[in-house]
């Protein structure tokens, strides 16, 4: 992989003799405070200003900072009119743009499209404080207050929709965010490189329009440039029915490996148009080639090709041998240059020391900030991932490559946090970042790692090319501990447990010193199908960690408790993966309090399995097997229930569903059934008896009410049943407790009582 240019290498910006603010202004009045006449950048973000390294606003603002540019922040403007985005005059250099930490439509609706009650990014958690599609608002906002200023747009809500995307709430395929927030230049994944060149280039005198060759960026052309070679996406992953190009594993260098690949295609179909070989070529090189994606307009009218797109953007991000890409929108191209080099150590430690004020800006009071409450006190240690599930997007924003800081980093922000953060108790929340555990754990080979194109290291299986040693972060562990004033160090992110049983002595430490009685983890399922479709493993490497939790926390004298995460209606989930996964819970004592639905959030690989039914991770053509796909209102519900199945509000859903399944026999009070035959009163049925509480109004109800809530039909007039003869003789005996209860009316039952519905 080549080297970049490290962040702490750039000249200083003059304006660097003003010094660091002790807060970026969001203000005039702080700007004259500092002695400015002016903000060189100014950041638009759809989240309130935290200045803590765990807000991207804050990392990039004090970057910037440090390389002596004034940098001015207008958080959570009115986005209403153009008058709040004037509020710090006009920046000499550029706008920054950013929807926040989280995707703006994410924020705001929950994954059955509801809008959500609040805002954890928000003074006091409230609602509506950001548009939809923010970062596209505020860009058409900043045009319209300053015409000629360029515009940056960043953040994980236009890195994820850099390229033409399924769009969950419109149900359609929406344009690169590039094109219709009319920016000039898009940053994808971890910017600070990107937007440290461009910064530093435009305070020379650069023009935002000539600036094509940063890794990272996306932007508008017209054609390809002279000196490139051009290869349509298709030649490498064909979505047809001949395969004879190579696969995109092989060097297209590599003159054997081609030789190989053509021997291994099947003979061409004379009638099927004819395919240009993809030959080696002296003039073609990989900092030279670009992929041509299937057009917006392809993509929008065709799954297949959507599918197939996804595939090849997925196939081109690893940074030491992605190529460019580029994707026809209308007239124009938008062209993505090859993904950022990762950050090395020193960069890292760099960019977290910054002079944070680590707590939420002054403008605010003592209104709290959910998300700020909820990290004040942790620490973050690493970026990226390499598990790459497909429904999540830290491996499209982040990448595969482990970014770590070093121990004296941590350390020494553990001490800031000790010595400055007010109601520090002496409890760390967490050590962390996207996982908890890939602390320094990389790939053994830094020449495989650069030319590897695998979507994930441990899935079907760990990799063995991958090192999972956790020494480092069980030193890190017991250094963080040991420090004066510091009690405990609790782990809150999410345990890639896979990895974790590969060293026991991690788990032991673990286990024994960093855990608060209950352990998140993530299974996400039990069943092959849906596992596979997520890149997850199976569910014997939840038992092996399981084995040795127990184990750990029995021989520390601790009563601890693993809390683990489904996921419902994922892509490959059937209705018999759920319940077959509702009986696991049952017989393992898990009772869920709040379900996770699968969300389609934009450019996942799940997203594309979800709006096209293929499946990405292999091969994608027209006749390749489909995957089973959860889209309906009604079987999303069943799905959620399958994971609450002690909820009796959804048992006569699933009663229905056992029905049809042929599994009624999964419905009774055994210890082995699913859910009991008989529903509990509930308030819509006491409220349906007071209401109709005539003798004229019972019978009105009766039967519907009772049909309603059990989920099995009135008994019929031949005898034939609905309950057991069991489940009758409660129901006669709740019905003369009732009665000797007292009240008007013969034999003591009130006019127009029925016995209750049995329990």
């Amino acid at each position: 992989m080549q080297a970049a240019k490290p962040l702490f290498d750039y000249q200083k910006y003059w304006a660097e003799c003003f010094g660091p603010a002790p807060f970026l202004p969001m203000s005039r009045a702080e700007m004259d405070q500092l002695g400015w006449d002016s903000c060189d950048i100014i950041i638009v973000t759809g989240d309130a200003y935290v200045d803590h390294p765990s807000f991207g606003m804050a990392i990039i603002g004090r970057l910037l900072e440090a390389q002596g540019f004034r940098v001015g922040i207008i958080a959570q403007p009115d986005w209403r009119s153009k008058d709040d985005f004037m509020k710090l005059g006009e920046p000499n250099l550029f706008f920054g743009v950013a929807a926040g930490n989280m995707d703006s439509m994410i924020n705001r609706y929950t994954a059955d499209k509801k809008i959500r009650s609040d805002d954890a990014y928000t003074p006091g958690g409230l609602a509506g404080k950001r548009p939809d599609r923010a970062s596209l608002v505020y860009s058409q906002r900043c045009k319209e207050a300053y015409t000629h200023v360029p515009i940056v747009l960043g953040g994980i809500e236009a890195s994820l929709r850099r390229i033409a995307h399924y769009d969950y709430w419109q149900d359609k395929v929406r344009h690169s965010i590039l094109i219709d927030a009319c920016a000039d230049i898009l940053l994808y994944g971890n910017a600070e490189r990107a937007v440290v060149e461009i910064a530093q280039r435009m305070a020379y005198g650069e023009k935002i329009d000539s600036i094509t060759d940063i890794r990272g960026t996306a932007f508008i052309r017209r054609d390809t440039p002279e000196g490139w070679y051009e290869v349509d996406s298709t030649r490498i992953d064909r979505p047809g029915k001949v395969d004879k190009i190579i696969n995109p594993y092989v060097n297209t260098q590599d003159t054997e490996a081609c030789a190989i690949e053509q021997e291994k295609a099947p003979v061409e179909d004379p009638n099927e148009p004819k395919v240009v070989q993809l030959l080696a070529s002296p003039r073609m090189t990989r900092e030279k080639t670009v992929i041509r994606l299937p057009s917006f307009e392809k993509v929008r009218n065709d799954p297949v090709l959507y599918a197939h797109a996804n595939r090849v953007l997925h196939l081109e991000t690893n940074p030491g041998n992605a190529r460019a890409l580029v994707q026809r929108h209308g007239e124009t191209d938008v062209w993505f240059n090859p993904p950022p080099i990762p950050m090395t150590t020193e960069e890292m430690d760099y960019v977290f020391g910054m002079p944070y004020a680590r707590v939420p800006h002054p403008a605010y009071g003592k209104e709290k900030i959910p998300a700020y409450e909820m990290i004040r006190f942790s620490v973050n240690i690493m970026r990226g991932c390499f598990g790459g599930c497909t429904f999540c997007s830290i491996t499209e924003h982040e990448g595969r490559i482990i970014q770590n800081r070093s121990e004296e980093s941590i350390i020494r922000e553990i001490e800031e946090i000790r010595d400055k953060v007010p109601g520090f108790t002496g409890v760390i929340s967490d050590l962390g970042g996207p996982t908890a555990n890939m602390y320094r754990i990389a790939c053994k080979s830094p020449e495989i790692e650069s030319a590897c194109r695998k979507p994930s290291c441990v899935f079907p299986g760990i990799c063995p090319n991958l090192n999972t040693d956790h020494s480092s972060l069980i030193q890190l562990y017991r250094s963080a501990r040991a420090l004066p004033g510091v009690k405990k160090i609790l782990i809150a992110s999410g345990l890639r447990y896979d990895l974790a049983v590969e060293s026991p002595e991690y788990v032991k430490e673990l286990v024994t010193h960093h855990v608060g009685g209950y352990l998140k983890i993530a299974p996400e399922h039990t069943e092959e199908g849906p596992l596979n479709q997520m890149m997850k493993p199976g569910i014997g490497s939840y038992d092996r960690f399981k084995r040795m939790f127990e184990k750990y926390s029995k021989e520390a004298g601790k009563e601890q408790y693993l809390i683990p995460y489904f996921i419902a209606a994922h892509p490959g989930t059937t209705d018999e993966d759920m319940m077959n996964l509702a009986l696991w819970l049952k017989g393992n004592g898990f009772r869920a309090d709040q379900v996770q639905a699968f969300y389609p959030s934009p450019m996942a690989s799940a997203t594309a399995m979800y709006h096209s039914g293929k499946n990405p991770l292999r091969k994608v053509t027209y006749k390749s097997d489909g995957v089973t796909i959860v889209k309906s209102e009604e079987q999303r519900r069943l799905h959620k229930a399958f994971l609450r199945y002690h909820d009796p509000k959804g048992w006569p859903m699933l009663r229905a569903a056992l029905e049809r399944m042929g599994r009624a026999d999964l419905i009774g009070n055994g210890k082995h059934q699913l859910i009991p035959s008989y529903q509990p009163e509930t308030d819509s049925y006491q409220s349906a008896r007071r209401k109709n509480s005539t003798p004229a109004g019972s019978k009105k109800v009766g039967k519907a009410m009772l049909t309603q809530h059990t989920g099995l039909p009135p008994r019929a007039s031949d005898g034939s049943k609905p309950w057991d003869k069991r489940e009758e003789a409660k129901a006669a005996a709740q019905a003369r407790r009732q009665a000797e209860k007292g009240g008007a009316g013969k034999g003591g039952k009130k006019p127009g009582k029925r016995p209750a519905v049995p329990r």
